[in-house]
């Protein structure tokens, strides 16, 4: 039973079973990726309402993915283990881990589609879908879903939607009550502090929640190599939240302004007070879907609740072109991504 997985003993899998080097390698790309495309959600509102610049947000956002992945992971792993447990790749364990290669090679492939034409989409669901059209591709049928795991993912899509929406109109409305009779220039100033501190809280939510889906994939490409089912006991090792949150941070430092534009300067304009209600709904929403274990997209959450404090204005304040671009590529991620990681498996294991 792997219980205590070190690093060493790690390694030593690695090099005694090239295919799970590979898997690993590639789920390491996905992370960058993720820290690349997906972290800069948290931080878009603060720059584009201007109290921090850019490069320094970006900067900020790297430091708060990998204190969230290390921090949230010690408290409660229960994200990791959703992911783990979400698919059964059973029979042949080379051609389980080949076809967990796949889907992280159908991820890597989405995700940066969707970057190129700057739209913000969930790696977290491409996670999942791709692992699930691995998972069918190899046992030939939906007998490779686990479905009372998969039910939990249907609850993050509706939190990440609906209560995203809801909880960002409700604090703004609060905001904009407890402020109306205040000095305007006075309340900007506050809130270009606290705006800056929502972003980072949003950061390092995005950590708590992505950086766990990413290391149950690791996990579960382990499991996979040991021919073990049975994961009771099992808990994700410190080593493995300092890899997966230095990568993240890494893959944020690096780039993300497209995704920065598209989520906080195209869809909503907006004001000081209204980025800090959308950083405070985004952040409250993601720690307690973290807490009861419940894998939610941290781009939806974040562009649900900046649509929710656009609408408390008036809902022709929101630009919805965008926002269709967007919805259009969350609605396609699942048969898209998941087709892709279908075919990708099936090429895979032709040549295994």
């Amino acid at each position: 039973m792997l219980d205590h997985i070190s690093f060493v003993y790690f390694i030593q899998q690695m090099a005694q079973h090239p295919v799970l080097l590979i898997s690993v390698l590639l789920t390491l790309g996905v992370i960058f990726v993720n820290g690349w495309t997906d972290a800069p959600n948290a931080i878009a509102t603060c720059v584009s309402t201007r109290c921090i610049d850019v490069d320094h947000a970006i900067i900020m956002a790297a430091i708060c993915n990998f204190f969230g992945v290390m921090v949230m992971s010690l408290i409660n792993s229960s994200v990791a283990m959703t992911i783990k447990n979400m698919v059964n790749f059973g029979g042949n364990n080379e051609d389980a881990l080949i076809a967990l290669c796949a889907a992280m090679a159908a991820i890597v492939i989405w995700a940066i589609g969707a970057w190129y034409f700057g739209i913000p989409t969930s790696e977290s669901h491409a996670l999942i879908a791709g692992l699930s059209g691995a998972a069918i591709a190899l046992q030939g049928g939906l007998g490779g879903i686990n479905f009372s795991e998969w039910i939990k993912v249907i609850y993050g899509l509706v939190l990440s939607t609906v209560i995203g929406f809801a909880v960002g109109f409700l604090v703004c409305r609060i905001v904009t009550l407890i402020c109306e009779s205040m000095d305007r220039k006075k309340t900007n100033r506050f809130f270009s502090g606290a705006q800056v501190a929502g972003g980072a809280a949003v950061a390092f939510m995005h950590g708590a929640q992505d950086g766990q889906k990413f290391m149950g994939v690791l996990l579960l490409g382990l499991f996979l190599l040991n021919g073990q089912e049975d994961t009771a006991g099992a808990f994700v090792p410190v080593w493995m939240m300092v890899l997966c949150s230095v990568v993240m941070g890494f893959g944020t430092s690096v780039g993300g302004k497209k995704i920065i534009k598209s989520v906080g300067m195209d869809m909503v304009k907006l004001e000081k007070y209204q980025g800090f209600s959308a950083d405070a709904a985004a952040a409250v929403c993601i720690l307690f879907s973290t807490i009861f274990g419940i894998p939610v997209s941290t781009t939806h959450m974040k562009t649900t609740a900046i649509m929710g404090v656009g609408a408390v204005k008036r809902l022709s304040a929101i630009n919805y072109k965008v926002v269709l671009d967007m919805v259009l590529t969350w609605v396609l991620t699942f048969p898209g991504c998941g087709l892709i990681g279908f075919i990708m498996a099936k090429i895979f294991l032709l040549f295994r």
